[in-house]
């Protein structure tokens, strides 16, 4: 089953760093840069999050012939890429963050584009989708006639989710759904129909744009406040999404409509599929955004360590794509001992890899108190890669591995007997793409804390 994803494409990079004073020449912080990282945007955020789901996907987009253009195509590796040129420089879209939060953009290459050309194979790929999501970014592919003319065609056959954009062209007339955000719902009720009344709230505006681009149904988002669908053939409904801490909402526009296509493509009722997406964007929001993606959540030294592959999160994506089940299991492992390895083992046993989400330094310490921890995260990371059960080790910098799991999106997530898996804080958001929280033998005898209490007593 294809799912096809068609619009502009564009590079998001994302440069880490921290701020500890101001600059000499003006009031403005100066960022020590610890590292930079690059991912596909647009579109390509879209076809990305739909591949690390499991699908098999094909991006139709255009490239540009630059730098940017290259960094891009090694960041869509292992995808499935039909494209023709851009005849534009590539968008860039640099986000500096000091000490987690964001502190300027930098746009690049974001100007109006000329309408690009669409080839025949980019048109060829739609056919055989079991589901299409337009991702328009207002560069121009949306407004090529010739696509306009396939995606008209296929709109009644197949449903295509249509991501709108405030520069970008209209809907074709007959797609499923579309997924304006309050402000693009607003902006262009505003120019499609400017000398009628402003709607006064969500559901009228969405039964408003509905008409006016004849589209099947609209799904306004609203944030933190849900969102409300629209259907020809049924009455308004608001969906509320989950309470969910929000640092950065970038992409959640793009996890609702990649949602929807898997939702849709696997013959779901709208309103189903659309409850299930809003849900999904809270979840990946909540566990860090685009920030947790093609990458560790604001890592300390860069730290994503694989035996084999080197990148727990392509390992994760590699044994998914083959049909395996990926397990994964955190904590500090502070003095390694034979309890964790029993436990480590009996949790590989379970799937097809295994990946230690295994807290920073600065967690430890914030968890477990100013002493800890005895053995620093280097010597952690190498000891447990040195276990025969352990497949990737993950640092996350936070207190709880939640945004660690949103990238990985394990199968099993495995904690020792001690625990109760129904009181986890963790459980909602692993079984909301549909995993599990697993237990394995807890072993009382052997402990950190009892380890080092004996050193001491050596010592």
């Amino acid at each position: 089953m294809n799912i096809v994803v068609v619009g502009d494409i564009l590079l998001d990079v994302d440069v880490d760093g921290v701020a500890t004073r101001l600059c000499p020449d003006a009031p403005v912080p100066v960022v020590d840069v610890s590292g930079a990282r690059y991912r596909a945007g647009g579109a390509g955020l879209v076809a990305t999050m739909l591949a690390e789901d499991g699908h098999h996907v094909i991006l139709v987009t255009v490239l540009g012939a630059d730098e940017a253009s290259t960094r891009l195509e090694g960041q869509l590796a292992g995808l499935t890429v039909v494209a023709g040129p851009s005849g534009a420089p590539t968008p860039v879209k640099t986000r500096v963050r000091a000490d987690g939060n964001m502190v300027v953009r930098f746009d690049e290459g974001c100007q109006h584009a000329p309408v690009p050309a669409v080839t025949p194979a980019m048109l060829r790929a739609l056919d055989g989708a079991a589901a299409i999501v337009v991702a328009d970014y207002g560069r121009g592919l949306t407004t090529n006639p010739s696509l306009r003319a396939a995606l008209t065609r296929l709109a009644g056959l197949i449903p295509i989710i249509w991501d709108p954009h405030r520069g970008g062209a209209p809907p074709v007339a007959g797609v499923a759904v579309v997924t304006p955000n309050w402000a693009e719902a607003r902006a262009a009720a505003a120019v499609l129909s400017p000398a009628a009344p402003s709607a006064d709230g969500p559901g009228e505006l969405a039964r408003t744009l509905m008409s006016l681009w004849r589209s099947n149904a609209v799904l306004v988002t609203q944030g933190q406040h849900g969102a409300t669908l629209a259907r020809a053939t049924a009455p308004t409904v608001h969906i509320a999404a989950p309470k969910a801490r929000v640092v950065d909402p970038c992409g959640a526009g793009d996890r609702l409509a990649a949602s929807l296509a898997a939702q849709l493509a696997a013959g779901h009722d709208l309103t189903e599929s659309a409850r299930v997406a809003v849900r999904e964007a809270a979840s990946f929001l909540a566990g860090g955004g685009v920030e947790a993606l093609n990458g560790p959540p604001r890592p300390v030294s860069g730290h994503s360590t694989g035996r084999r592959g080197g990148d727990a999160a392509a390992l994760a994506r590699r044994v998914r794509r083959t049909g395996g089940t990926v397990v994964a299991t955190g904590g500090c492992f502070d003095l390694l001992h034979a309890g964790h390895a029993r436990s480590l083992a009996a949790a590989r046993a379970l799937g097809d890899c295994l990946i230690v989400c295994l807290n920073s330094d600065s967690s430890v310490r914030r968890i477990k108190g100013a002493s800890r921890p005895i053995i620093n995260q280097l010597d952690r990371v190498e000891l447990l890669l040195a276990l025969g059960c352990v497949d990737a080790v993950l640092v996350f910098d936070e207190d709880t591995p939640e945004r660690c799991l949103n990238m990985l999106r394990p199968d099993i997530w495995v904690k020792g007997g001690d625990y109760d898996v129904r009181e986890l804080p963790e459980t909602p958001l692993v079984e909301s793409w549909g995993g599990r929280c697993l237990t394995v033998p807890y072993h009382p005898a052997r402990s950190t804390t009892h380890l080092a209490d004996a050193l001491a007593r050596v010592g």
